[in-house]
């Protein structure tokens, strides 16, 4: 896989950030198939950084709403998607604001 489309882009949230700032953790939108040892390879040749550690999260793909329509009943699902969490090296950090 290439490394561009491992990393989607970063999660700016009030958790993602206050993560950032306290714990040396940064979140990304990953591709649903990359596993966390591509993500460790992407990120730090993306921002050149030492990863230490890796976390992912697997979002969507359950029954998310159903609509009334003169067809009949439609159920829909939602969309798939993965968040991973990186942990940085002591003394390292990403400046997200930045870079993307």
């Amino acid at each position: 896989m290439m490394k561009a489309a491992i990393i989607k882009k970063p999660i700016i949230s009030e958790k993602a950030t206050a993560q950032s700032e306290t714990m040396n953790r940064f979140t990304f939108a990953v591709d649903i198939k990359a596993n966390k040892i591509e993500i460790k390879n992407a990120v730090e040749k993306m921002y050149g950084v030492q990863i230490t550690e890796v976390r992912t999260m697997n979002y969507g793909g359950g029954k998310s709403s159903t609509k009334y329509t003169n067809r009949g009943i439609v159920e829909q699902s939602s969309k798939k998607w993965k968040k991973a969490i990186v942990t940085v090296a002591d003394g390292e950090t990403i400046d997200l604001f930045n870079n993307f």
